[in-house]
């Protein structure tokens, strides 16, 4: 008896869109957030934030909180995104390694994870951050990483453990995304 390949949702990268493609892969459907749903609270960081009076005409296009043109929102806009959705994220610790990460949590506590890691385009000459999520869907792990051609299924526990210890090792950062409702 053969077991069906799940159905996993996947968006691709568009200009740096890759917290909105993160987070859609993250919640496994489309339009989960919008670009101007992410805008929206990007702005509400910016009403609340105390120090608006220092800022130039060059923030009309880049702004505090995300690139008005192409995206690239920074990890205020995830946080807020994802505690609109009674999510709670919390950042793994480098020293612990990814060893700490519950991920067998048959509880469902955990929603999955979403990767900040350093890249480098054009023969190195651009440097910038990329957001990335891994996600268990119907009992298997994948990297969901925008810029792949499609989801990569890790083979097991250990392998998901390897990859996230070589991210931080990476400068990158592992964020926790949990159902806060456990």
């Amino acid at each position: 008896m053969s077991r069906e390949k799940p159905s996993v949702y996947h968006e691709r990268q568009r200009l740096q869109f890759c917290l909105l493609h993160s987070l859609n892969n993250l919640f496994q459907r489309k339009d989960a957030f919008t670009r101007e749903r992410l805008n929206l609270i990007a702005e509400r960081l910016v009403l609340d934030d105390p120090n608006k009076e220092k800022w130039t005409p060059l923030s009309l296009l880049f702004k505090p909180h995300h690139n008005a043109l192409t995206g690239n929102y920074d990890v205020n806009v995830l946080i807020a995104a994802l505690e609109g959705e009674g999510k709670r994220v919390a950042w793994q610790d480098h020293r612990s390694g990814a060893a700490t990460i519950d991920l067998e949590d048959s509880g469902d506590k955990l929603m999955g994870l979403v990767l900040n890691v350093p890249v480098r385009r054009y023969a190195g000459l651009w440097r910038s951050r990329h957001w990335v999520t891994v996600r268990k869907v119907e009992g298997v792990w994948y990297n969901l990483d925008s810029d792949l051609a499609e989801p990569f299924a890790f083979q097991h526990i250990e392998e998901v453990r390897e990859f996230l210890d070589h991210v931080m090792a990476d400068d990158g950062e592992v964020l926790l995304v949990m159902n806060d409702d456990h």
